[in-house]
Parts: C-alpha cells; sequence; structure tokens
C-alpha cells in the first residue's frame, strides 16, 4: 500500500469522532494494511497468514461498528482466507461501497486507489 493511501485512511481515523465512524475508519485501515500485505507477499506460510488473518478477527470483534461495515469486513476477510494476492484484491473492492456510507467517501477512494494499484501489478 503506498503511503498516499495510507495517510488519507489515518486521516479518516483521526478526523472522526469518536464511535462507529472512528473504529470503522481504524478497521478498515488494519484490513487494507493485511490486504496489502498478501498482495505484496503471496508467499507468507499458511500458518503466518491464517494466524495474522486470526489476530485481525480479534481485534475487529472489539470495535464499534456499523453493521454494513461489520457485513463488509466479515465477507472482505472471508475472501482473504485464501493466501492469494487476487483475493486481497477482491476483498478491498467489496469494502469500497460500505465504507463510502460508513465511514467516509475519501477513505471509500483511498481504498479504491489501492485496488487500482493492485490491479495495475
Amino acid at each position: 500500500m503506498r503511503g498516499l493511501e495510507s495517510a488519507a485512511l489515518l486521516q479518516a481515523v483521526a478526523a472522526a469522532e469518536r464511535g462507529p465512524r472512528r473504529d470503522g475508519a481504524f478497521a478498515v485501515w488494519l484490513v487494507v494494511r493485511v490486504a496489502g500485505d498478501l498482495a505484496a507477499e503471496p508467499e507468507w506460510p499458511e500458518r503466518t497468514h491464517r494466524r495474522r488473518l486470526q489476530a485481525l478477527e480479534r481485534r475487529l470483534s472489539s470495535l464499534l461498528l456499523s453493521p454494513p461495515l461489520r457485513r463488509a469486513l466479515g465477507a472482505a476477510l472471508a475472501q482473504m482466507r485464501e493466501c492469494k494476492p487476487e483475493n486481497a484484491q477482491a476483498a478491498l473492492a467489496t469494502l469500497v461501497g460500505p465504507v463510502r456510507e460508513s465511514v467516509s467517501p475519501d477513505a471509500a477512494e483511498a481504498i479504491r486507489r489501492v485496488v487500482a494499484g493492485l490491479r495495475a501489478r
């Protein structure tokens, strides 16, 4: 993930008030980081990838998220269970709409740019 997209997502976290929007932006940032790493390093050992997803699921479960965003994040994690770069792209692509509604249009645009960058590889 390029620095601009990461900065845009972190700005969404900082700009949001406490509650579902801030937690949603933080959750999206966490998922984008894991998906970006999966796409950049497709040769993760299966065990490492599985543990990382489990840790991410545990962290996400403690956040206050809107129901549409929680469902979208669950679907994204399910897509990333198989350790393939194209799954990371698909997982992030499914997040754009729910993030636009639940977090901010700027965060959704940052995710869209990440997906476009992954497809260009």
